[in-house]
């Protein structure tokens, strides 16, 4: 008797009621609407949301023939330099280190050394180069698409080149004010002293 009242149960929670609930799979007919679909058509004033991607200089990096792009997709202002050098410090210092020597804190702790920022080949790199990695990642560097939106992106970017001009600067660089600052032996630097690095120059 036990058995048959066990079995009972288990069939009861058997039912199939919620995996033939009633619903439209992907493109399926429909004899509800008048045009026989049963997608729907998106109501007027529908705002369009995700990665639509339309512009693919700024969302690749990459030019028309695919190869990496030499100039920025937006002007690069003193703003967006600190919000680059900012998320530089959040997502690449633990490995490359906040100078970019490729010595942050996770290498010295033991994980595989990052790439110096320093070297001759990234330094003459377009800066596009820069962007697919952030992107898509590189050897065992993992992409950080999904962390960091496609402006901030190029914000790093642009502070990567900073960091670089600052090994190959000369006092001819300078302002002709931080420059008079420094002779005079000041170490702080103007809030509008840092510049893009010369020769980058927006689409």
């Amino acid at each position: 008797m036990a058995g048959v009242a066990f079995t009972a149960l288990v069939g009861a929670g058997c039912r199939q009621d919620m995996h033939d609930a009633p619903r439209y799979d992907p493109l399926e007919a429909s004899e509800l609407f008048a045009d026989g679909s049963a997608a729907r058509p998106l109501m007027a004033g529908t705002v369009a949301r995700g990665h639509l991607n339309e512009d693919a200089y700024l969302h690749t990096g990459k030019d028309a023939s695919g190869l990496p792009v030499v100039a920025f997709p937006f002007a690069i202002s003193r703003a967006d330099l600190d919000r680059g050098h900012e998320r530089f410090n959040v997502f690449c210092a633990p490995c490359h280190g906040k100078t970019g020597e490729g010595n942050g804190m996770v290498v010295q702790r033991g994980y595989r050394q990052a790439q110096s920022m320093h070297i001759d080949r990234l330094r003459t790199a377009p800066i596009g180069y820069f962007y697919d990695v952030i992107t898509n990642g590189f050897g065992v560097m993992p992409d950080y698409r999904s962390q960091i939106p496609v402006e901030d992106r190029w914000r790093i970017v642009a502070y990567v080149r900073a960091l670089q001009a600052s090994r190959q600067a000369t006092p001819g660089d300078l302002p002709a004010d931080v420059l008079d600052q420094l002779r005079k032996g000041a170490t702080a630097v103007p809030a509008g002293g840092a510049t893009p690095a010369a020769g980058e120059i927006h689409r």
